[in-house]
């Protein structure tokens, strides 16, 4: 092939990639505070802690990222200002410090949401206490936990079929919702342990079993805890949305791995294809941390599932660290979910991405060139706000280009999408016209490139049920250096 065929194909390449970009897709990623794995820096102030966050938030704005799963309970204890539980000691203990409420409001100055992520049942380490010598060592269990605390080895779990357990996690649930202005609720491990079939209930299964079997209980009993604590949010912020992670195969696929029992549904008990169906979630974040015959098929299987609920599939990104997993592996799956035309993706977790792990912030890069909109939650409300109005474009003395509007109402909470194009009128549905999105203030600035040419510049506003309106009256600017 000659020199100069070759150079064209390749500045060809990324062009062909990039229009492959929908306008719309969730582009999420796990936010991990617990252990300070990615957040926070431990033995720091509470400035160096804030700094160390907006520089993460500022990496995951620069790739695209438009929703961060940010840990807000884990193993009982809490990564906000909580009535309930002690506050994490990873973070410092000021009271002018609170992680979640930063995070959130970090998180939209950025064009990003913010959903809380709830570690359900796993507790802290239990106490144990060692008598004997030899083989007849044994170590037992010290019961200083309340009796919906249930221990395997050594450490507590919530027992999902006591009452006490669901109240205190719909508890925590509404503490949330009611005080942040968070995005989302984002269950982990709302399950059964691994080792499910050792799981001490037996007592609790004799008191609230009511004749059923003792798996189709222990189902029933995640039920009803997803059941009240989406009823709990949506009483109280309706367009609040609430989502899990469950294992990221659903049941046993017989034509796929016949033999191979550990599910979601046969193993832990997460029937999340009955939340989905039962009108219980909004969105699904599946763990799927599996390569070929375990991911591809186990993704369908959601996808067939789905209720016409939201499924963006969770992508291993650790497993290129923990198992040596080929970048290639990664970015198959980020083009299957784009060729399939799947909602999105999230991905596990942070440090890894932006560590650029083999390559993959990069690859990141190359697939999210553009800003996205997130899908609207039109099973929640389907009615589109009216346009913003009266906008303005205009070039300042640091030759900047503003833009302003007015918001639809002035009492609505809107987000805001800006556009750019060439011609008239602007196609929303190129995500190449998108120049910012998720926009919380009713103006944007930056700064121009002059010459001989002009664009078309409208906005849109959002409600947060994602429902996008109609673009506001267009305004031509030139970008001539004559120009004000």
């Amino acid at each position: 092939m000659k020199p100069f065929h070759l150079l064209f194909l390749l500045l060809l390449l990324p062009i062909y990639i990039f229009s492959q970009a929908p306008a719309t897709e969730i582009r999420a990623v796990w936010l991990t505070t617990n252990w300070g794995l990615d957040w926070p820096a431990q033995h720091t102030s509470v400035k160096a802690q804030k700094e160390q966050l907006k520089k993460i938030l500022d990496k995951l704005q620069e790739a695209n990222f438009n929703t961060v799963l940010f840990q807000a309970r884990a193993q009982g204890y809490v990564f906000y200002r909580s009535k309930i539980e002690p506050l994490s000691s990873y973070f410092n203990h000021d009271d002018n410090f609170d992680p979640l409420a930063f995070a959130v409001e970090e998180c939209h100055k950025r064009g990003m949401e913010c959903h809380a992520w709830v570690i359900a049942y796993p507790m802290d380490k239990a106490t144990v206490r060692y008598t004997g010598k030899g083989r007849r060592r044994k170590a037992t269990v010290v019961q200083n936990k309340p009796s919906y605390y249930k221990a395997i080895g050594e450490r507590w779990y919530l027992d999902p079929g006591m009452p006490e357990t669901r109240n205190l996690i719909v508890s925590i649930v509404k503490e949330i919702v009611q005080n942040y202005d968070v995005d989302g609720i984002h269950f982990d491990y709302i399950r059964y342990p691994s080792n499910s079939r050792k799981f001490p209930d037996d007592d609790t299964y004799r008191k609230y079993g009511n004749g059923m079997n003792l798996y189709d209980w222990r189902r029933e009993n995640i039920n009803k805890l997803i059941s009240e604590a989406y009823d709990t949010v949506k009483a109280l912020k309706k367009w609040v949305q609430v989502s899990s992670s469950p294992l990221g195969r659903y049941k046993v696929l017989p034509e796929v791995s016949p033999n191979d029992g550990w599910t979601a549904y046969e193993t832990v008990f997460q029937d999340a294809g009955h939340w989905l169906k039962s009108g219980k979630h909004d969105l699904l974040f599946p763990m799927m941390y599996y390569r070929d015959h375990y991911f591809y098929p186990f993704l369908n299987d959601w996808i067939a599932n789905s209720n016409g609920r939201l499924i963006a599939p969770g992508l291993g990104v650790y497993q290129m660290d923990e198992l040596k997993w080929p970048l290639q592996d990664i970015t198959n799956q980020m083009q299957y979910i784009r060729d399939k035309k799947i909602p999105g993706a999230a991905y596990f977790r942070t440090a890894n991405v932006l560590s650029n792990l083999k390559g993959v912030l990069d690859s990141i890069h190359t697939y999210y060139p553009t800003p996205a909109k997130l899908p609207p939650l039109t099973w929640l409300n389907n009615i589109a706000p009216n346009s913003p109005t009266d906008l303005q474009v205009f070039k300042d003395k640091d030759n900047k280009l503003n833009i302003k509007w007015n918001p639809p109402t002035a009492d609505g909470d809107y987000t805001y999408t800006v556009y750019v194009s060439d011609k008239e009128p602007v196609d929303t549905n190129n995500a190449g016209n998108i120049l910012s999105t998720g926009l919380r203030t009713n103006s944007y600035a930056f700064t121009i490139k002059e010459g001989d040419f002009g664009y078309y510049y409208t906005v849109t506003a959002s409600d947060r049920y994602h429902n996008e309106s109609t673009v506001t009256f267009p305004a031509f600017f030139s970008h001539s250096a004559n120009e004000q």
